[in-house]
């Protein structure tokens, strides 16, 4: 009899370890796509070049969905490349719809990206970078990007901040050089 009391107990802690360590994983992973998720929604709102109004983003498993709809067909391309950019992004679904495509569209989706969305791409990611970071004051940085050259203007606190700005650009994927023409400001 009390054999088989402690074999239940021992089934039964068995059985729960294996329930928490499930479920903790289960909520590590949600985490992560809500991070994601957050992350996408925050590109995507900082891009000048979309309405990120009509663009919804789902995250299940590091994998993207967008849904909803853009004006063209570079559009479509910029906000999965804007997405794609995304520390933790595995695979971007890209459903958006295009709701003013003409003959150039059609005629141009095996084009590759053209230097224009490179350089918005660059400047969204590198300026959402800026905003995220909680030891810049990025709101005073304004990015501006040509062929891959990032120029950052504006004010920061320190040389600290004057560095630390200059290093996210340098480490933001395919930007070619960066043109500091930040200013510190004095503190009073």
């Amino acid at each position: 009899m009390k054999r088989s009391l402690l074999s239940c107990i021992a089934a039964g802690l068995i059985a729960t370890t294996a329930t928490s360590v499930h479920a903790s994983t289960e909520w590590e992973d949600k985490a992560k796509d809500a991070w994601i998720d957050g992350k996408a929604e925050a590109s995507l709102l900082f891009n000048t070049h979309l309405n990120s109004f009509d663009i919804n983003t789902d995250v299940k498993d590091g994998v993207v969905i967008l849904t909803g709809k853009v004006d063209s067909r570079i559009d479509k391309k910029l906000a999965e490349e804007l997405v794609a950019g995304i520390d933790g992004v595995s695979e971007v679904d890209n459903q958006l719809s295009i709701i003013n495509m003409d003959d150039s569209d059609e005629k141009a989706v095996e084009k590759p990206v053209s230097q224009e969305l490179k350089d918005a791409k660059i400047a969204t990611v590198v300026k959402s970078k800026l905003l995220m970071d909680s030891d810049i004051s990025g709101l005073d940085i304004d990015v501006d990007v040509t062929k891959g050259h990032v120029k950052l203007k504006g004010t920061v606190e320190s040389e600290s901040a004057r560095a630390l700005a200059v290093e996210i650009a340098k480490n933001t994927s395919d930007v070619e050089a960066v043109d500091d023409e930040l200013v510190v400001e004095e503190s009073e």
